[in-house]
Order: structure tokens, then sequence, then C-alpha cells
């Protein structure tokens, strides 16, 4: 039998701890970048995949995307920056200093390509971090695994140039920081399904990457 005072702290212990606090609400940022890309490409995918991940895990993610720029304050408050478009990409030495200390701080990076990027981000990636290579990401990464499961990469959403789609990405003490999706195009599939007119199969082969993407960003386990 328990004692009746161990009881009793036992029933005052349960009864007045606070409830735990629910987890903070996340979301992806939206880099606003300069040098005349349309960074704004492709509006109604990220409100898409933000919807994917509140229904597909226990992530507690925003309705929508936050805009940032590398100069804003906001930028610290988002684990996950996905920038895209069709032209030019620059960053000042400043916005390259901001985005380096970002990414080691923790932050991710995902660069996709909306067909006319490569040129400029790969010249831009290569300035962010000298002694850090883009790389093609192994096949065995967690990002192809992690819920989802693409033992053959990054789905290939839309032709481009007819070639393979391939994910890329700069490493950091082992850590994958920045992700290139490129010849995929992943944010068209993740668009509303009357943008692009793509095949179901597609639209949910781009959305489980991208769930596998931010799932990886947060350090969800599953």
């Amino acid at each position: 039998m328990i004692p009746r005072i161990l009881l009793a702290l036992t029933i005052l212990a349960t009864t007045s701890s606070p409830p735990a606090a629910p987890a903070p609400v996340m979301t992806i940022g939206r880099l606003h970048y300069d040098g005349g890309g349309d960074w704004y490409a492709n509006p109604s995918s990220l409100p898409n995949l933000l919807s994917a991940v509140r229904t597909r895990t226990t992530l507690r993610v925003a309705n929508e995307e936050k805009v940032v720029t590398l100069s804003d304050d906001d930028l610290w408050n988002v684990p996950y920056i996905y920038m895209t478009g069709h032209g030019n990409v620059h960053w000042s030495d400043r916005d390259l200093a901001t985005l380096r200390r970002y990414l080691q701080q923790g932050g991710f990076l995902h660069a996709d390509d909306n067909y006319g990027m490569d040129m400029s981000i790969r010249r831009e990636l290569g300035r962010l971090f000298t002694d850090h290579p883009l790389v093609e990401v192994p096949l065995d990464h967690p990002i192809y695994h992690l819920i989802y499961d693409f033992p053959r990469g990054i789905p290939k959403i839309h032709v481009h140039d007819g070639k393979p789609a391939q994910g890329f990405g700069i490493f950091l003490d082992g850590r994958l920081a920045v992700y290139y999706s490129y010849q995929s195009d992943l944010g068209d599939g993740w668009e509303d399904p009357e943008v692009h007119h793509d095949t179901p199969e597609k639209r949910e082969a781009a959305l489980r990457m991208g769930v596998n993407l931010f799932a990886y960003a947060v350090g969800y386990g599953g």
C-alpha cells in the first residue's frame, strides 16, 4: 500500500505540473535574392508543401511561407530557406557572409532550379564555401529515405533539357547544409494541379521529396 503522504505528493505532482508547451510553429523562408531572377516563381508551391508536411508528419508548420532576404532578422527564425527562379542569382559579399553563418549555425538552404538559374547558382554557391565544393548527394543519404523512399534519388518532374534529375549538395561537418535540385523542378510539382497539369503521380513524387527535405532540415526522425 502506498503511504498516504506519498500518495498525496504523487497526486499533487501530477495535478500541479504545468502542461508541456507545444512545439513551435515552423515555416519555410522563401529567399528574395538580387540579380534579376524571379525569386517569387511558383506562388502556390510552398503552401502546398507545408500542407503536405502538416498532414503527413507530426511537425507543426504554418499555412504560408515567409519571404525573407539575407538582411532580415526573420531569416534566423526559419530552419529551411527555399529559393527558385528562371534567371540570375547574385549575392553581395555581405549576403554571402550572412548566409555562410546561417548555414554554419544549423540552417538549411534548398536551391531549386526552375530552368534557367543553373549557371548563376553554381557560381554563387562556389563563392559561398570555397573549400566545400558542390557534390552529388549519395543515394543512401537520409533525404532519399527519411520518410519516403527514393532509391534512385530525386524524382524528375519536368523535362527541361531531357537530362536526368540530380541532387547536389554542400556538406558542413558531415551535415547536408545546402541542397541543389537540378533538372527536376520540384517547385513546379508542388504547385496547384491546374498550373502545370502534372500527373497525380508526378505531383505526389514531388511532394514526397519535399517532405523528406523539410523533415531532414528540421531534424525530424519520422
